[in-house]
């Protein structure tokens, strides 16, 4: 039983240091505000794998004892990449990626839809504005 309490000693440690690197402030980040009223909220990707094993060994004679040996380890690494900013302007909110253009039409197509709808009202607006005009005469 001493073994695996070692290990999860060992593998709790590690897992201890990758929350302390990685939180929820990692990939929302803190806003940042302009003097013109605009939020910009940076938002990041975060990737990280995690490893850890251990052993038990004979003693240099090679005896297994009644206290084996204990050998052990644990690994981790972590990614970061920012992928968009959130840019809330009043009313108005906007994603602006950073990171390339995604590969399949359908991803391209999702990733264009908000300025499809901006598109959309505008031209709805204009079409109302251009019909109340037209009624009033």
């Amino acid at each position: 039983m001493k073994d695996q309490s070692q290990l999860a000693d060992l593998m709790e440690a590690t897992m201890r240091k990758i929350r302390e690197m990685v939180d929820v402030n990692t990939i929302v980040g803190t806003p940042i505000k302009t003097d013109d009223g605009v939020t910009l909220i940076p938002i990041s990707k975060v990737t990280f794998g995690f490893t850890a094993g251990g052993a038990e060994f004979a003693s240099k004679n090679g005896q297994m004892t009644t206290s084996p040996n204990f050998g052990g380890g644990s690994g981790a690494g972590v990614s970061i990449t920012p992928v968009a900013f959130l840019v809330v302007n009043g009313d108005n909110a906007k994603v602006l990626t950073v990171d390339p253009p995604s590969g399949s039409g359908i991803d391209r197509a999702f990733e264009a839809l908000p300025d499809i709808i901006e598109k959309i009202k505008e031209i709805v607006s204009k079409k109302n504005d251009k019909n109340k005009d037209v009624t009033d005469d």
